[in-house]
């Protein structure tokens, strides 16, 4: 009979320090604590896919709480049933009644609680999951309302560095010489080939337009 513990957060860079915490605190051995980093829709999850494959008849799993096992109601609900179908107890630190130890003999009073207490954290936790999700839905909206661009800032000829424009500035005259490809002038900027064309088309209209300033100065 072993005791293992399972964590998630749902980010790379999101901490789990908290989680593992109360997990030792249960006396669980480093080796049988799993950790994921995936979002907490569904249980396609590599460290909890594991633990399934290792836990037996009789063991208990420990999770600190329900958002962290999982954040759809249906999918938790369901997996909750397979461990009671495989007589795998659960312990939810922070929800002392969701502790299937204490009702392994029971099928009154306690079992029915310990269900309700369930289903009702579970939706808590679906319900928190859609909030998270329209609040960035609305933040991207409001974003774009103001004009803001989101994800990774876009590629011209203003936000070359000052390196890479040296190597377009001599790159141009060889590739227009012939003497250098779009490709190999492309590598060496280290661009690709959509952004690249962008620039280069940006490039000579800058051209253009300072012939155009010499012209009307002469």
């Amino acid at each position: 009979m072993r005791k293992y513990g399972y964590g998630r957060v749902s980010e790379k860079d999101q901490n789990e320090d908290r989680q593992l915490a109360a997990l030792r605190e249960q006396g669980i051995p480093e080796e049988y604590i799993f950790i994921d980093k995936a979002s907490g829709k569904n249980f396609d999850r590599p460290e909890y896919q594991l633990l399934k494959r290792v836990m037996r008849e009789g063991d208990t799993l420990f999770i600190k709480s329900i958002n962290r096992f999982g954040r759809n109601k249906q999918e938790i609900l369901r997996e909750w049933q397979w461990l009671i179908d495989e007589k795998i107890h659960v312990v939810v630190i922070d929800i002392p009644i969701l502790d299937t130890r204490k009702y392994a003999e029971l099928e009154g009073i306690g079992q029915l609680i310990m269900d309700l207490v369930l289903q009702i954290l579970s939706w808590l936790a679906e319900e928190e999951r859609r909030g998270i999700k329209q609040a960035q839905a609305e933040g991207i909206a409001e974003a774009k309302k103001k004009g803001k661009h989101l994800g990774r800032p876009r590629m011209n000829l203003s936000t070359l560095s000052p390196g890479k424009r040296l190597i377009l500035e001599e790159g141009y005259s060889d590739w227009k010489m012939g003497a250098l490809s779009a490709v190999e002038l492309m590598e060496k900027l280290e661009l690709k080939k959509n952004t690249f064309y962008k620039i280069l088309r940006e490039y000579e209209q800058f051209i253009i337009s300072i012939e155009k300033q010499k012209g009307g100065s002469l």
